[in-house]
């Protein structure tokens, strides 16, 4: 199995899917798990882009086949780790999808090394695009019981369990595959506890293509709070999938594919006209 030694002991598990990234004429791929997946997440999206691109897939430190060192750096060292792989695979540029806690992740890597990114395609996640508006309404959402419950019981729409049980229990075995995390894994520490910034002017300023993408029934970051990181993203795009819970790319598949697609190939076709 493939996993890139980082040299303090950690090792990221990492998937390389399709052509080699760095020889393929198209932009690989990359899909940056949520925080109730890893790389088997993605088994109905690979499918979908290797006729033409690469795909690359890995487990965040700490999920998955990537288990974390004692002490180790956790959390903020995902977008390190991302850079440190794709430094690796000798692949300059992707366009990166990260759906929920993938969106740090994403950011990790702007934040690092902007060149690296084609496009974004955050996924059930604000990408940290926030303002006044926005913290406002999650209270509110907060106080009227949208965002009530475990992440677990908000990941997928309400009903899916019954009327997908099959679904519902591959969903739950690959997430039951991860390796036990402290609780408070993701949560912020230090300076990051208070803080009040966006990454919204930083991400407009970039000029890089941007998708946001959403389950209509999406209880972790519903549809009226990413509205609110598109349109602080001036140029990006929207996308709402109806009848989707969180995990839209679990539970409608063949629209989340299709959507993310062609975005990408839309980038693609700009870059080379």
């Amino acid at each position: 199995m493939p996993h890139l030694d980082l040299g303090d002991g950690f090792s990221l598990y990492y998937e390389v899917h399709g052509a080699s990234p760095n020889a393929s004429a198209a932009t690989p791929v990359l899909l940056a798990h949520g925080a109730g997946g890893n790389t088997l997440s993605w088994w109905q999206q690979v499918p979908a882009f290797i006729d033409r691109y690469p795909v690359i897939t890995f487990d965040h430190r700490a999920f998955g086949r990537s288990r974390d060192l004692e002490d180790g750096p956790g959390r903020i060292a995902f977008g390190t780790d991302v850079r440190a792989l794709l430094e690796h695979l000798e692949v300059p540029r992707v366009h990166f999808v990260g759906h929920s806690m993938g969106g740090r992740t994403a950011f990790g890597l702007f934040s690092r090394d902007p060149g690296r990114i084609a496009s974004l395609t955050y996924s059930g996640t604000n990408g940290g695009a926030v303002d006044d508006r926005y913290r406002e309404l999650k209270t509110r959402m907060e106080q009227d019981g949208t965002l009530t419950g475990s992440l677990l019981k908000r990941a997928l729409s309400e009903g899916y369990a019954a009327t997908s049980p099959e679904m519902h229990y591959l969903y739950m075995r690959i997430r039951g595959l991860n390796p036990s995390r402290h609780a408070d894994f993701l949560k912020p520490t230090g300076r990051m506890v208070n803080y009040r910034g966006s990454t919204a002017p930083r991400l407009a300023e970039s000029g890089l293509p941007i998708l946001w993408i959403v389950g209509e029934q999406d209880r972790v970051v519903p549809p009226a709070l990413i509205r609110i990181s598109h349109e602080l993203t001036p140029g990006s795009r929207l996308h709402v999938i109806e009848g989707a819970g969180h995990s839209s790319y679990f539970e409608r598949p063949g629209e989340w594919n299709s959507t993310v697609r062609g975005f990408i190939d839309d980038v693609e076709m700009r870059e080379r006209a």
